[in-house]
Protein backbone atom coordinates (compact mmCIF):
# COMPACT_ATOMS: atom_id res chain seq x y z
CA UNK A 1 0.00 0.00 0.00
CA UNK A 2 1.06 2.98 -0.33
CA UNK A 3 2.03 5.07 2.67
CA UNK A 4 -0.23 7.29 4.40
CA UNK A 5 -0.76 9.19 7.74
CA UNK A 6 -3.52 8.39 9.89
CA UNK A 7 -5.05 11.92 9.26
CA UNK A 8 -5.10 11.41 5.88
CA UNK A 9 -7.19 7.65 6.22
CA UNK A 10 -9.46 9.30 9.01
CA UNK A 11 -10.60 11.72 5.97
CA UNK A 12 -10.73 9.32 3.25
CA UNK A 13 -12.77 7.33 5.08
CA UNK A 14 -14.83 9.83 7.04
CA UNK A 15 -13.86 8.50 10.60
CA UNK A 16 -13.00 9.57 13.90
CA UNK A 17 -9.46 9.22 15.23
CA UNK A 18 -9.39 7.44 19.03
CA UNK A 19 -6.39 7.05 21.16
CA UNK A 20 -4.24 8.18 18.20
CA UNK A 21 -1.33 10.43 20.04
CA UNK A 22 0.05 11.07 16.61
CA UNK A 23 -2.23 11.41 13.65
CA UNK A 24 1.08 11.95 11.69
CA UNK A 25 2.24 8.12 12.19
CA UNK A 26 2.13 6.65 8.72
CA UNK A 27 0.66 2.85 7.52
CA UNK A 28 3.58 1.63 5.26
CA UNK A 29 2.09 -2.05 5.29
CA UNK A 30 -0.77 -3.56 3.81
CA UNK A 31 -4.35 -3.42 5.39
CA UNK A 32 -5.19 -6.80 7.08
CA UNK A 33 -8.35 -8.35 8.43
CA UNK A 34 -6.68 -11.25 10.56
CA UNK A 35 -4.95 -10.26 13.45
CA UNK A 36 -2.30 -13.12 12.60
CA UNK A 37 -1.42 -11.68 9.14
CA UNK A 38 0.06 -8.04 11.00
CA UNK A 39 3.19 -6.91 9.53
CA UNK A 40 4.53 -3.61 11.13
CA UNK A 41 2.94 -0.51 9.43
CA UNK A 42 -0.28 -2.31 8.67
CA UNK A 43 -3.65 -1.17 9.04
CA UNK A 44 -5.95 -3.73 10.80
CA UNK A 45 -9.74 -3.92 9.82
CA UNK A 46 -11.97 -5.41 12.51
CA UNK A 47 -14.94 -7.46 11.42
CA UNK A 48 -17.16 -8.87 13.45
CA UNK A 49 -17.76 -12.24 12.07
CA UNK A 50 -20.04 -15.42 13.15
CA UNK A 51 -17.78 -16.83 15.45
CA UNK A 52 -15.19 -14.11 16.05
CA UNK A 53 -15.09 -10.17 16.59
CA UNK A 54 -12.08 -8.57 15.16
CA UNK A 55 -11.98 -5.49 17.42
CA UNK A 56 -11.43 -8.30 20.85
CA UNK A 57 -7.96 -8.45 18.77
CA UNK A 58 -7.08 -5.21 18.24
CA UNK A 59 -4.97 -5.02 21.42
CA UNK A 60 -2.63 -7.66 19.96
CA UNK A 61 -2.38 -6.26 16.20
CA UNK A 62 -1.27 -3.03 17.82
CA UNK A 63 1.44 -4.59 19.68
CA UNK A 64 2.00 -6.64 17.24
CA UNK A 65 2.87 -3.98 14.83
CA UNK A 66 -0.15 -2.72 13.54
CA UNK A 67 -0.02 1.58 12.68
CA UNK A 68 -3.79 1.74 13.62
CA UNK A 69 -7.32 -0.39 13.62
CA UNK A 70 -10.14 0.21 11.38
CA UNK A 71 -12.75 -0.18 13.87
CA UNK A 72 -16.38 0.30 14.39
CA UNK A 73 -16.27 1.44 17.83
CA UNK A 74 -12.93 2.52 20.71
CA UNK A 75 -10.72 -0.33 21.01
CA UNK A 76 -8.32 1.42 23.78
CA UNK A 77 -5.67 1.26 20.67
CA UNK A 78 -5.05 3.65 18.16
CA UNK A 79 -8.38 3.42 15.93
CA UNK A 80 -10.30 4.99 13.60
CA UNK A 81 -13.79 4.25 14.00
CA UNK A 82 -16.04 4.35 11.28
CA UNK A 83 -19.81 3.16 10.96
CA UNK A 84 -19.31 0.81 8.62
CA UNK A 85 -16.06 -1.04 8.14
CA UNK A 86 -16.94 -2.67 4.47
CA UNK A 87 -17.64 0.46 3.26
CA UNK A 88 -14.67 2.41 4.88
CA UNK A 89 -12.22 -0.51 3.20
CA UNK A 90 -14.09 0.86 -0.18
CA UNK A 91 -13.59 4.36 0.56
CA UNK A 92 -9.90 3.69 1.04
CA UNK A 93 -9.00 1.55 -1.58
CA UNK A 94 -11.03 3.94 -4.14
CA UNK A 95 -8.54 6.68 -3.12
CA UNK A 96 -5.59 5.42 -3.60
CA UNK A 97 -6.40 3.32 -7.08
CA UNK A 98 -7.06 7.01 -8.10
CA UNK A 99 -3.70 8.37 -6.57
CA UNK A 100 -1.94 5.73 -9.18
CA UNK A 101 -1.63 5.61 -12.80
CA UNK A 102 -2.18 1.39 -12.70
CA UNK A 103 -3.94 -0.11 -15.58
CA UNK A 104 -6.88 -1.55 -13.97
CA UNK A 105 -8.51 -5.33 -15.85
CA UNK A 106 -11.50 -6.41 -14.11
CA UNK A 107 -12.63 -9.89 -14.89
CA UNK A 108 -15.96 -12.17 -14.09
CA UNK A 109 -17.87 -14.95 -15.05
CA UNK A 110 -19.68 -17.89 -13.88
CA UNK A 111 -16.67 -20.37 -14.16
CA UNK A 112 -13.07 -19.93 -14.55
CA UNK A 113 -12.37 -16.82 -13.16
CA UNK A 114 -9.62 -17.70 -10.34
CA UNK A 115 -7.74 -19.40 -13.08
CA UNK A 116 -8.40 -16.63 -15.56
CA UNK A 117 -7.12 -14.02 -13.24
CA UNK A 118 -4.12 -16.35 -12.22
CA UNK A 119 -3.34 -16.78 -16.19
CA UNK A 120 -3.58 -13.29 -16.91
CA UNK A 121 -1.70 -12.40 -14.10
CA UNK A 122 1.10 -14.50 -15.15
CA UNK A 123 1.33 -12.43 -17.92
CA UNK A 124 1.29 -9.58 -17.10
CA UNK A 125 3.61 -10.04 -14.47
CA UNK A 126 6.16 -9.84 -17.54
CA UNK A 127 5.37 -6.49 -18.36
CA UNK A 128 5.41 -4.90 -15.25
CA UNK A 129 4.58 -5.06 -11.60
CA UNK A 130 1.46 -6.54 -11.29
CA UNK A 131 -0.66 -6.91 -8.22
CA UNK A 132 -3.62 -9.75 -8.43
CA UNK A 133 -6.08 -11.43 -5.60
CA UNK A 134 -4.61 -14.18 -3.46
CA UNK A 135 -7.41 -17.00 -3.95
CA UNK A 136 -10.55 -15.81 -4.91
CA UNK A 137 -10.91 -12.63 -3.08
CA UNK A 138 -13.80 -10.62 -5.49
CA UNK A 139 -16.30 -9.62 -2.94
CA UNK A 140 -16.75 -6.30 -1.59
CA UNK A 141 -14.14 -6.98 1.67
CA UNK A 142 -12.06 -8.81 -0.90
CA UNK A 143 -12.02 -6.36 -3.72
CA UNK A 144 -10.53 -3.50 -1.91
CA UNK A 145 -8.12 -5.50 0.23
CA UNK A 146 -6.28 -6.17 -3.68
CA UNK A 147 -6.55 -3.15 -4.28
CA UNK A 148 -5.11 -2.16 -1.43
CA UNK A 149 -1.45 -3.83 -1.71
CA UNK A 150 -1.15 -1.38 -4.74
CA UNK A 151 1.66 0.69 -4.00
CA UNK A 152 3.22 3.57 -6.75
CA UNK A 153 5.45 0.85 -8.34
CA UNK A 154 2.48 -1.19 -9.62
CA UNK A 155 1.56 -1.13 -13.49
CA UNK A 156 -1.36 -3.20 -13.41
CA UNK A 157 -4.40 -3.93 -10.83
CA UNK A 158 -5.94 -7.24 -11.90
CA UNK A 159 -9.21 -7.93 -10.10
CA UNK A 160 -11.86 -10.44 -9.91
CA UNK A 161 -15.79 -9.75 -9.23
CA UNK A 162 -18.05 -12.08 -7.92
CA UNK A 163 -21.39 -11.56 -7.62
CA UNK A 164 -24.93 -13.75 -6.19
CA UNK A 165 -27.08 -10.54 -7.01
CA UNK A 166 -27.73 -7.62 -9.44
CA UNK A 167 -25.93 -4.32 -8.48
CA UNK A 168 -23.18 -6.73 -6.73
CA UNK A 169 -20.42 -6.18 -9.61
CA UNK A 170 -22.04 -2.25 -10.31
CA UNK A 171 -20.91 -1.65 -6.49
CA UNK A 172 -17.53 -3.00 -6.88
CA UNK A 173 -16.42 -0.71 -10.77
CA UNK A 174 -17.53 2.03 -8.47
CA UNK A 175 -14.74 1.41 -5.71
CA UNK A 176 -12.09 0.55 -8.83
CA UNK A 177 -12.93 1.36 -11.95
CA UNK A 178 -11.47 -1.03 -14.54
CA UNK A 179 -10.29 0.24 -17.73
CA UNK A 180 -10.21 -3.28 -19.20
CA UNK A 181 -13.06 -5.89 -18.56
CA UNK A 182 -13.72 -9.32 -19.26
CA UNK A 183 -16.85 -11.08 -19.39
CA UNK A 184 -16.00 -14.87 -19.36
CA UNK A 185 -19.03 -16.48 -19.36
CA UNK A 186 -23.06 -16.74 -18.52
CA UNK A 187 -23.51 -20.08 -16.68
CA UNK A 188 -25.74 -21.16 -13.75
CA UNK A 189 -23.58 -20.60 -11.02
CA UNK A 190 -25.94 -18.95 -8.41
CA UNK A 191 -28.79 -19.48 -10.08
CA UNK A 192 -30.89 -20.43 -6.90
CA UNK A 193 -29.96 -16.65 -5.76
CA UNK A 194 -30.27 -15.00 -9.25
CA UNK A 195 -33.63 -16.72 -10.99
CA UNK A 196 -32.14 -17.60 -14.43
CA UNK A 197 -29.24 -17.28 -16.54
CA UNK A 198 -30.78 -13.97 -18.08
CA UNK A 199 -30.36 -12.08 -14.29
CA UNK A 200 -27.09 -13.53 -14.20
CA UNK A 201 -26.22 -12.06 -17.79
CA UNK A 202 -27.88 -9.28 -16.43
CA UNK A 203 -25.33 -9.09 -13.22
CA UNK A 204 -22.67 -9.92 -15.29
CA UNK A 205 -22.94 -7.16 -17.85
CA UNK A 206 -22.37 -4.57 -15.37
CA UNK A 207 -18.94 -4.77 -15.60
CA UNK A 208 -18.65 -3.63 -19.01
CA UNK A 209 -20.90 -0.44 -18.20
CA UNK A 210 -18.48 0.87 -16.19
CA UNK A 211 -15.70 1.22 -18.52
CA UNK A 212 -15.10 4.70 -20.27
CA UNK A 213 -14.77 5.27 -24.35
CA UNK A 214 -11.36 4.53 -23.79
CA UNK A 215 -11.64 1.65 -22.37
CA UNK A 216 -11.58 -2.01 -23.67
CA UNK A 217 -14.61 -4.78 -23.43
CA UNK A 218 -12.76 -8.08 -23.74
CA UNK A 219 -16.04 -10.71 -24.39
CA UNK A 220 -16.15 -14.28 -25.12
CA UNK A 221 -17.80 -14.94 -28.90
CA UNK A 222 -18.86 -18.41 -28.13
CA UNK A 223 -21.36 -17.18 -25.73
CA UNK A 224 -24.25 -15.67 -26.94
CA UNK A 225 -25.09 -14.12 -23.68
CA UNK A 226 -21.82 -12.48 -23.58
CA UNK A 227 -21.48 -11.48 -27.04
CA UNK A 228 -24.80 -9.45 -26.25
CA UNK A 229 -23.04 -7.51 -24.15
CA UNK A 230 -20.85 -5.59 -26.70
CA UNK A 231 -24.53 -3.58 -26.65
CA UNK A 232 -24.16 -2.71 -23.28
CA UNK A 233 -20.66 -0.78 -23.05
CA UNK A 234 -19.32 2.84 -24.89
CA UNK A 235 -15.77 0.87 -25.03
CA UNK A 236 -14.20 -0.39 -27.94
CA UNK A 237 -15.08 -4.34 -27.94
CA UNK A 238 -13.12 -7.33 -28.71
CA UNK A 239 -14.11 -10.38 -28.96
CA UNK A 240 -12.09 -13.97 -27.93
CA UNK A 241 -13.15 -17.54 -28.60
CA UNK A 242 -13.06 -20.26 -31.09
CA UNK A 243 -15.37 -18.59 -33.67
CA UNK A 244 -14.20 -17.68 -36.52
CA UNK A 245 -14.68 -14.03 -36.37
CA UNK A 246 -12.82 -13.53 -32.62
CA UNK A 247 -9.93 -11.25 -32.69
CA UNK A 248 -7.94 -13.48 -30.34
CA UNK A 249 -9.11 -17.23 -30.85
CA UNK A 250 -7.98 -20.55 -30.96
CA UNK A 251 -7.35 -23.10 -34.20
CA UNK A 252 -6.26 -26.69 -33.99
CA UNK A 253 -7.43 -26.96 -30.28
CA UNK A 254 -6.34 -30.63 -28.91
CA UNK A 255 -5.69 -32.37 -25.74
CA UNK A 256 -2.37 -34.52 -25.12
CA UNK A 257 -2.27 -38.18 -23.47
CA UNK A 258 -1.99 -36.34 -20.40
CA UNK A 259 -5.17 -34.01 -20.84
CA UNK A 260 -3.37 -31.09 -21.34
CA UNK A 261 -4.68 -28.57 -23.79
CA UNK A 262 -2.30 -27.38 -27.11
CA UNK A 263 -3.77 -25.19 -29.59
CA UNK A 264 -2.56 -22.10 -32.00
CA UNK A 265 -3.32 -18.90 -31.13
CA UNK A 266 -3.99 -15.94 -33.46
CA UNK A 267 -4.11 -12.84 -32.82
CA UNK A 268 -4.26 -9.53 -35.36
CA UNK A 269 -0.38 -8.98 -34.91
CA UNK A 270 0.17 -13.14 -35.56
CA UNK A 271 0.27 -16.51 -34.33
CA UNK A 272 1.88 -19.04 -31.91
CA UNK A 273 1.71 -22.09 -30.45
CA UNK A 274 0.53 -22.93 -27.53
CA UNK A 275 1.40 -26.28 -25.38
CA UNK A 276 -0.31 -25.52 -21.44
CA UNK A 277 0.82 -26.78 -18.45
CA UNK A 278 -2.38 -26.65 -17.19
CA UNK A 279 -5.45 -29.77 -17.55
CA UNK A 280 -8.35 -30.00 -19.46
CA UNK A 281 -10.04 -28.21 -22.34
CA UNK A 282 -11.52 -25.72 -20.75
CA UNK A 283 -8.22 -23.59 -19.86
CA UNK A 284 -7.98 -22.78 -23.66
CA UNK A 285 -10.66 -19.94 -23.59
CA UNK A 286 -9.29 -18.88 -20.34
CA UNK A 287 -6.03 -18.67 -21.69
CA UNK A 288 -7.65 -16.67 -24.66
CA UNK A 289 -9.14 -14.23 -22.99
CA UNK A 290 -5.86 -13.61 -20.94
CA UNK A 291 -4.09 -13.87 -24.11
CA UNK A 292 -6.50 -10.76 -25.75
CA UNK A 293 -5.89 -8.71 -22.15
CA UNK A 294 -2.21 -9.10 -22.68
CA UNK A 295 -2.42 -7.97 -26.51
CA UNK A 296 -4.46 -5.22 -25.76
CA UNK A 297 -1.41 -4.01 -23.38
CA UNK A 298 1.55 -4.62 -26.07
CA UNK A 299 2.65 -8.25 -25.24
CA UNK A 300 4.27 -9.81 -28.48
CA UNK A 301 2.34 -12.81 -29.53
CA UNK A 302 5.52 -15.02 -29.00
CA UNK A 303 5.83 -13.78 -25.66
CA UNK A 304 2.25 -14.62 -24.92
CA UNK A 305 2.06 -17.97 -26.45
CA UNK A 306 5.43 -18.62 -24.51
CA UNK A 307 3.77 -17.42 -21.13
CA UNK A 308 0.66 -19.23 -21.65
CA UNK A 309 2.93 -22.33 -22.36
CA UNK A 310 5.10 -22.18 -19.11
CA UNK A 311 1.56 -20.57 -16.61
CA UNK A 312 0.39 -23.02 -14.03
CA UNK A 313 -1.61 -22.12 -10.96
CA UNK A 314 -1.56 -20.07 -8.60
CA UNK A 315 -4.36 -21.00 -6.32
CA UNK A 316 -5.34 -24.13 -4.83
CA UNK A 317 -7.80 -27.11 -5.18
CA UNK A 318 -8.15 -26.15 -8.58
CA UNK A 319 -7.02 -29.51 -10.97
CA UNK A 320 -4.42 -29.62 -8.72
CA UNK A 321 -2.52 -32.39 -9.76
CA UNK A 322 -0.18 -34.60 -7.86
CA UNK A 323 0.89 -38.05 -8.68
CA UNK A 324 1.52 -40.58 -5.38
CA UNK A 325 4.21 -42.26 -5.61
CA UNK A 326 2.83 -45.25 -5.92
CA UNK A 327 1.67 -43.98 -9.62
CA UNK A 328 -2.17 -43.06 -8.27
CA UNK A 329 -3.08 -39.44 -9.86
CA UNK A 330 -4.96 -37.12 -7.09
CA UNK A 331 -6.58 -34.59 -9.22
CA UNK A 332 -8.13 -31.64 -6.49
CA UNK A 333 -10.72 -30.00 -7.52
CA UNK A 334 -12.84 -29.14 -4.56
CA UNK A 335 -12.48 -25.42 -4.41
CA UNK A 336 -16.19 -25.11 -5.67
CA UNK A 337 -18.16 -26.51 -8.50
CA UNK A 338 -21.17 -25.63 -10.69
CA UNK A 339 -22.79 -27.50 -13.63
CA UNK A 340 -20.33 -26.25 -16.33
CA UNK A 341 -17.04 -26.16 -13.78
CA UNK A 342 -17.98 -30.14 -13.46
CA UNK A 343 -18.61 -31.24 -16.41
CA UNK A 344 -15.28 -29.48 -17.97
CA UNK A 345 -13.70 -31.55 -14.77
CA UNK A 346 -15.56 -34.53 -15.83
CA UNK A 347 -13.85 -34.09 -19.84
CA UNK A 348 -10.56 -33.38 -18.76
CA UNK A 349 -10.90 -36.72 -16.83
CA UNK A 350 -11.75 -38.05 -19.38
CA UNK A 351 -8.93 -37.19 -21.19
CA UNK A 352 -6.46 -37.74 -18.32
CA UNK A 353 -7.59 -41.55 -19.02
CA UNK A 354 -5.94 -42.14 -22.05
CA UNK A 355 -2.36 -41.96 -20.21
CA UNK A 356 -4.55 -43.37 -17.46
CA UNK A 357 -5.43 -46.96 -19.20
CA UNK A 358 -2.03 -47.13 -21.10
CA UNK A 359 -0.79 -47.25 -17.76
CA UNK A 360 -3.21 -49.99 -16.60
CA UNK A 361 -5.20 -47.70 -14.73
CA UNK A 362 -8.71 -46.18 -14.46
CA UNK A 363 -10.36 -42.74 -14.08
CA UNK A 364 -12.13 -41.92 -10.63
CA UNK A 365 -14.79 -39.51 -10.22
CA UNK A 366 -15.29 -38.59 -6.85
CA UNK A 367 -18.00 -35.88 -6.59
CA UNK A 368 -19.74 -33.60 -3.81
CA UNK A 369 -22.86 -31.51 -4.35
CA UNK A 370 -23.52 -28.34 -6.46
CA UNK A 371 -24.63 -25.79 -3.87
CA UNK A 372 -26.86 -22.64 -4.82
CA UNK A 373 -28.84 -24.24 -7.99
CA UNK A 374 -32.40 -24.10 -6.64
CA UNK A 375 -34.78 -25.48 -9.01
CA UNK A 376 -32.49 -26.90 -10.90
CA UNK A 377 -30.67 -28.87 -8.42
CA UNK A 378 -32.29 -32.29 -8.96
CA UNK A 379 -31.74 -32.29 -13.05
CA UNK A 380 -28.28 -30.63 -13.15
CA UNK A 381 -27.09 -33.57 -10.81
CA UNK A 382 -28.62 -35.97 -12.51
CA UNK A 383 -27.26 -34.39 -15.86
CA UNK A 384 -23.67 -34.55 -14.18
CA UNK A 385 -23.91 -38.11 -13.11
CA UNK A 386 -25.38 -39.15 -16.83
CA UNK A 387 -22.04 -37.53 -18.37
CA UNK A 388 -19.39 -39.40 -16.12
CA UNK A 389 -21.35 -42.52 -17.90
CA UNK A 390 -21.26 -41.04 -21.50
CA UNK A 391 -17.55 -39.94 -21.18
CA UNK A 392 -16.55 -43.71 -19.86
CA UNK A 393 -15.15 -42.73 -16.32
CA UNK A 394 -14.13 -46.10 -15.06
CA UNK A 395 -15.66 -45.59 -11.65
CA UNK A 396 -18.47 -42.84 -9.99
CA UNK A 397 -18.18 -42.03 -6.38
CA UNK A 398 -21.23 -39.79 -4.97
CA UNK A 399 -20.23 -38.44 -2.11
CA UNK A 400 -23.00 -36.60 0.71
CA UNK A 401 -26.67 -36.35 1.02
CA UNK A 402 -29.81 -35.98 -1.58
CA UNK A 403 -27.57 -34.22 -4.06
CA UNK A 404 -25.24 -36.90 -4.19
CA UNK A 405 -27.72 -39.52 -4.39
CA UNK A 406 -28.97 -37.43 -7.34
CA UNK A 407 -25.70 -37.88 -8.81
CA UNK A 408 -25.50 -41.96 -8.63
CA UNK A 409 -29.17 -42.21 -9.77
CA UNK A 410 -28.21 -40.28 -13.31
CA UNK A 411 -25.19 -42.35 -13.61
CA UNK A 412 -27.19 -45.83 -12.60
CA UNK A 413 -30.11 -44.63 -15.15
CA UNK A 414 -27.69 -43.75 -17.95
CA UNK A 415 -25.94 -46.70 -18.17
CA UNK A 416 -27.02 -49.51 -15.48
CA UNK A 417 -23.51 -49.42 -13.58
CA UNK A 418 -24.05 -51.15 -10.68
CA UNK A 419 -21.41 -51.63 -9.21
CA UNK A 420 -19.49 -49.00 -11.13
CA UNK A 421 -21.49 -45.95 -9.09
CA UNK A 422 -21.72 -45.68 -5.53
CA UNK A 423 -23.15 -43.60 -3.17
CA UNK A 424 -21.65 -43.06 -0.06
CA UNK A 425 -22.48 -41.13 2.78
CA UNK A 426 -19.12 -38.85 3.73
CA UNK A 427 -15.60 -38.44 3.23
CA UNK A 428 -14.74 -41.24 5.41
CA UNK A 429 -16.53 -43.71 3.96
CA UNK A 430 -15.07 -42.52 0.50
CA UNK A 431 -11.79 -42.40 1.95
CA UNK A 432 -12.28 -45.98 3.36
CA UNK A 433 -13.49 -47.15 -0.29
CA UNK A 434 -11.10 -45.59 -2.18
CA UNK A 435 -7.92 -47.31 0.02
CA UNK A 436 -9.22 -50.63 -0.83
CA UNK A 437 -10.13 -50.32 -4.35
CA UNK A 438 -7.44 -47.39 -5.32
CA UNK A 439 -4.25 -49.49 -7.66
CA UNK A 440 -1.12 -47.96 -9.70
CA UNK A 441 -2.33 -45.92 -12.91
CA UNK A 442 -5.25 -44.79 -11.07
CA UNK A 443 -6.41 -40.89 -11.78
CA UNK A 444 -8.87 -39.88 -9.11
CA UNK A 445 -11.24 -36.76 -9.62
CA UNK A 446 -12.39 -35.12 -6.32
CA UNK A 447 -14.89 -32.20 -6.79
CA UNK A 448 -17.86 -30.42 -5.26
CA UNK A 449 -19.23 -27.32 -4.03
CA UNK A 450 -16.67 -25.86 -1.04
CA UNK A 451 -19.26 -26.28 1.57
CA UNK A 452 -18.52 -30.26 0.75
CA UNK A 453 -15.44 -29.86 1.97
CA UNK A 454 -13.87 -32.79 -0.13
CA UNK A 455 -10.72 -30.76 -0.59
CA UNK A 456 -9.70 -32.28 3.23
CA UNK A 457 -10.32 -36.05 1.29
CA UNK A 458 -8.59 -35.00 -1.57
CA UNK A 459 -5.51 -34.38 0.71
CA UNK A 460 -6.05 -37.49 2.83
CA UNK A 461 -5.82 -39.76 -0.70
CA UNK A 462 -2.21 -37.78 -1.11
CA UNK A 463 -1.28 -38.49 1.99
CA UNK A 464 -2.23 -41.96 2.26
CA UNK A 465 0.56 -42.57 -0.20
CA UNK A 466 2.98 -41.53 2.48
CA UNK A 467 1.18 -43.33 5.50
CA UNK A 468 3.52 -46.37 7.16
CA UNK A 469 2.73 -49.50 6.55
CA UNK A 470 0.87 -50.24 9.81
CA UNK A 471 -1.93 -47.92 8.73
CA UNK A 472 -1.27 -45.37 11.44
CA UNK A 473 -0.70 -42.90 8.64
CA UNK A 474 -1.96 -39.56 7.81
CA UNK A 475 -6.18 -39.29 7.18
CA UNK A 476 -6.77 -43.13 8.67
Amino acid sequence: MITLSLAEIAAVVGGQPYDIPDPAVTVTGPVVIDSRAVVPGALFAAFAGATADGHDFAERAVADGASAVLATRPVGVPAIVVPDVTAALGALARDVVERLGATTVALTGSVGKTGTKDLIAQLLTRKGPTVYPEGNLNNEIGLPLTALRADTTTEHLVLEMGARYVGDIRYLTELVPPRISVVLNVGTAHIGEFGGREKIAEAKGEIVEALPENGVAVLNADDPLVREMAARTRARVVYFGEAPNAAVRAENVRLTRQGRPAFTLHTPTGCGEVTMRLYGEHHVSNALAAAAVAHELGMPVDEIASALSEAGTLSRWRMEVTERPDGVTIVNDAYNANPESMRAALRALAAMGQDARGRGGRTWAVLGLMAELGDEALAEHDAVGRLAVRLNVSKLVAVGGREASWLQLGAYNEGSWGEESVHVSDAQAAADLLRSELRPGDVVLVKASRSAGLERLAQTLIDDAAAPADGRGAGR
